[in-house]
């Protein structure tokens, strides 16, 4: 008797944890297809002459005990836990049990391991770093000054007082939790650059995705207690801290791309199969079943079809509802064709020094941030990552610092259109001139472009409940991951979602409701769906 296929677009968290999750958990075969020529999706790592690219930055930190665990099953975490060779605290746990090392998992070699990494975030504005999250300290009052700390805390009142209700747009989720003054000084212009609309035409379900959990209460609360003799949160579980907040997080020695390379060899190792550089174009059915998928080797050209019992979908849903046969109705594919998309570009940029702060002696004048957003109107560069202090195996060279710069931008946008060279010294000149870097210092550059990179909470999207109707009624079909779903999640988010579409197919249930629920409560849902 033949074993069960499950055919599964797209090798990123969500596809690759649904290919071993059906190792480990079924009698289902994975099938997966990649379009690029390797894993990992947007949480690939880009290695350019030895110098690696993280893009978007990935920390790797859940409030699911599963996913924590599951990633030490695939990489432990370095014994001296900080990459540097000095001692600290390594084992993850909270209060209910120890997560050490378990026993599925390989001893450390020393380059298949995790580090633990201290976060550090700020934002640049006015020329002067912010903490982010903003916090009430003296940084902030000296950099603003007494007027506009004022007018922001004002502000604030007044949104507890009044707040707006219904809130139909993130402008007003986000004044209702911040005040207007806040919401003005340090997210409208930011939010705006990273959407390319105003905030007033995203949907308020952006706010309760990405920022759920925090708020100027909790931000406060944290700083304060932070300050009080043994109440800092040293532990990697972090549970009752807000997810924005968190201090420390485990991070793959060679970057994220890493920790799917690891998982891509478990799957071949387990029977399954990955076939990179191949696209599902159309996806058949009979009935109310899908059947078969066509998938084109982008090599040759050639168009193949592979029969299936399952369909684990992470590939863009416009793309997936637009190639489904027989079509769905007129309805369902006006509002895929409307579904919009923001794409995405990192330059690493090698440059001797930056203009800000002293790295030490031997070492380049470099700033300990993991990341800073650049809060300035008229620059379009968005973030800024310093990956010396995501991992210093990124850097070939450690005398050199290795920059990210994040552009946020659609196809039709001039700035993607740009060739390489243009686009670099376009993102050279800005770095100058919020004097951050001289020119001068710059030695080598590459350019990633990642298309589809967020799911926009615009176009059509206030009509998605209509495709998640039709999608869902289909029992073996399975939106899972940020694509899939149209949905902002986190890595984390995308393997849990992973998790419960395999859990599903385990328990011969055709209902979706699980995987619908991860991402919506601030604990994941996933004390109810994984500590069993």
């Amino acid at each position: 008797m033949s074993r069960r296929v499950a055919v599964i677009a797209g090798a990123g968290p969500a596809g690759l944890t649904a290919a071993l999750q059906l190792l480990r958990e079924t009698d289902v075969v994975p099938l997966v297809f990649e379009m690029e020529d390797c894993v990992g999706g947007i949480s690939q790592t880009v290695d350019y002459n030895g110098y690696r690219m993280d893009l978007g930055g990935h920390r790797f930190f859940s409030k699911s005990d599963w996913v924590m665990d599951w990633w030490q099953q695939v990489l432990p975490i370095e014994r001296s836990g900080d990459g540097s060779g000095h001692p600290t605290e390594i084992a993850y746990h909270n209060q209910k049990r120890d997560l050490r090392v378990s026993n599925e998992a390989s001893e450390p070699d020393g380059e298949r391991v995790m580090l633990v990494r201290n976060r550090l975030s700020r934002i640049y504005y006015l020329r002067r770093f912010f903490d982010y999250p903003v916090k009430l300290n003296w940084n902030t009052v000296s950099n603003l000054g007494m007027r506009r700390m004022s007018l922001i805390g004002f502000s604030y009142m007044r949104a507890k007082l009044a707040p707006i209700r219904p809130e139909k747009s993130l402008e007003d989720f986000l004044i209702n939790r911040f005040g207007r003054r806040l919401y003005l000084t340090f997210f409208k212009d930011y939010t705006e650059k990273v959407w390319g609309i105003p905030c007033v035409q995203i949907s308020s379900e952006w706010g309760a995705q990405r920022i759920k959990g925090l708020s100027v209460s909790k931000a406060l609360t944290h700083a304060l207690m932070s300050l009080l003799p043994g109440r800092k949160d040293r532990s990697l579980s972090q549970m009752g801290t807000a997810t924005s907040l968190i201090e420390r997080f485990l991070y793959p020695k060679y970057g994220p791309g890493q920790m799917w390379q690891e998982v891509a060899v478990k799957v071949r190792e387990g029977g399954g199969t990955i076939r990179l550089r191949h696209r599902v174009e159309k996806v058949f059915l009979t009935g109310r079943r899908v059947v078969r998928a066509q998938v084109r080797d982008l090599e040759n050209g050639v168009a193949s079809e592979v029969s299936c019992d399952y369909f684990f979908s992470t590939m863009p849903v416009r793309e997936l509802i637009l190639n489904m046969a027989p079509r769905p109705s007129r309805e369902v594919l006006r509002i895929a064709s409307g579904l919009q998309y923001r794409d995405f570009i990192t330059i690493g940029l090698l440059v001797s020094e930056l203009k800000v702060s002293a790295g030490g002696k031997g070492l380049p004048r470099i700033i300990p941030d993991n990341w800073i957003y650049i809060q300035d109107a008229g620059i379009k560069l968005g973030r800024l990552q310093i990956f010396n202090n995501w991992s210093p195996f990124l850097v070939k060279d450690p005398s050199k610092v290795w920059l990210g710069l994040e552009y946020f931008c659609s196809r039709d946008d001039e700035i993607w259109k740009m060739p390489d060279a243009e686009l670099t010294r376009f993102a050279v000149e800005e770095l100058a001139r919020i004097e951050l870097i001289d020119p001068s210092s710059v030695l080598d550059s590459h350019v990633k472009r990642v298309p589809k990179a967020y799911p926009g909470y615009f176009g059509s999207y206030s009509e998605f409940d209509v495709l998640r109707g039709y999608a869902d009624s289909i029992p073996n079909l399975f939106l899972i991951g940020r694509n899939g779903m149209h949905r902002y999640n986190n890595q984390d988010h995308s393997m849990l979602t992973a998790k419960a579409a395999v859990d599903a197919v385990a328990r011969g249930d055709d209902s979706k409701e699980s995987i619908w629920k991860v991402n919506v409560g601030d604990d994941y849902h996933e004390e109810k769906s994984s500590s069993g």
